[in-house]
């Protein structure tokens, strides 16, 4: 059976995932690496995530960047696996999205896949939501299509849903196609105002948030945003949700504990996560979840709390370690895009209907 590898480096910008899988009927994990984002290369690639001046070659050498590390990385894990890079039908990689304005038609990941190809010797399939784009979706999210891959047989209804930078949820019900949409801030924030009050990369475990109070009055306020009424498909980034947008809120609040704040971020993520999930699937009996999120124990709590008709579970109970899943995930699609089978759900995106994903850049 043919292996890939996915490389994924998401709005946390906190490192790359590379995972090497065996497509068969089902996708296999066989092995991971990670790599830690280097801090002047997080510091470029989130720069990039707003106007600035010389955006283009600022943006060129940022990618040439990370493709050199996601090089390093890909020769770092086939060599601990004993494996020759002939023995990689191909390489899906994500890229680093820097701007995602699918209303205004574009959605934007750099990764320099030609120069990956180069470095690895391994055919790169990259590029992969533009196309959805191009078809009038959102271009986001491209993991539901995925998740039904991997949980579809299941008999109940059940949501996959991954917090990583943002919060995005699969839903699976038996006999329907999936359907999915971004929630809102997943990480995001909440890694922002720890960062920018501690020094710290993340809230371990929600300590912190679960040293403070929520502030209902705040959390009002961050909910008021016309994203959290609307339903999916829909689709969100550091475009909209940022520390800008944090501070905005804050200014016209009054005063608030720094910890107080941040208890009221990880309820926004919890908060919004169920409202619309609890709209869009009301009978779900599971809710699988994948991504860092999965690792705030604070954050699972509040989930629990907030569906208390659904089993909250981590991915790694149903196999899948879930600081993995979305580097498997372009595996698949880069898979799919060999195979030429639509890689994008179009009652996910709202594109037009199924497209084939990507480009392909041989070695």
């Amino acid at each position: 059976m043919p292996l890939y590898l996915g490389v994924m480096s998401g709005t946390s910008l906190d490192g790359l995932d590379i995972a090497l899988v065996e497509q068969g009927e089902q996708t296999t994990l066989l092995a991971s690496h990670y790599l830690p984002m280097p801090a002047a290369l997080r510091a470029d690639l989130l720069a990039l995530c707003s106007s600035g001046p010389d955006e283009i070659a600022r943006s060129a050498l940022a990618e040439n960047h990370w493709v050199r590390l996601a090089a390093q990385g890909i020769h770092e894990l086939l060599s601990r696996e004993g494996l020759n890079a002939s023995a990689i039908r191909a390489i899906g990689s994500h890229g680093q999205t820097i701007r995602h304005e699918p209303q205004l038609g574009f959605t934007v990941q750099i990764g320099n896949p030609a120069l990956l190809a180069e470095l690895t010797g391994v055919d790169v399939v990259a590029d992969f939501r533009r196309r959805d784009v191009a078809a009038g979706g959102q271009g986001a999210p491209l993991v539901p299509a995925f998740h039904q891959a991997l949980f579809g047989r299941d008999s109940r209804e059940c949501a996959i849903l991954n917090i990583g930078g943002f919060s995005n949820v699969s839903l699976l019900t038996p006999g329907k196609p999936v359907r999915g949409f971004d929630c809102g801030p997943g990480n995001v924030l909440l890694d922002a105002w720890i960062q920018e009050q501690r020094g710290e990369p993340y809230d371990r475990d929600g300590a912190w948030a679960g040293s403070g109070s929520i502030d209902s009055m705040l959390l009002q306020k961050m909910l008021a945003d016309d994203f959290f009424a609307a339903r999916g498909p829909k689709s969100t980034g550091r475009e909209r949700f940022n520390l800008d947008w944090l501070n905005t809120i804050l200014a016209h609040h009054g005063a608030v504990k720094v910890e107080d704040v941040q208890a009221t971020l990880l309820e926004l993520t919890a908060h919004s996560i169920a409202e619309s999930l609890l709209d869009a699937q009301p009978n779900c009996q599971e809710v699988v979840v994948c991504g860092g999120g999965a690792f705030n124990a604070t954050l699972m709590q509040s989930l629990a709390a907030h569906l208390p008709g659904a089993s909250v579970i981590s991915s790694i109970d149903r196999g899948v370690p879930p600081e993995w899943m979305e580097a498997m995930a372009f595996a698949w699609l880069a898979h799919r895009f060999l195979e030429r089978l639509p890689g994008n759900c179009a009652e996910v995106t709202a594109a037009r209907g199924p497209r084939i994903l990507g480009a392909l850049y041989p070695a």
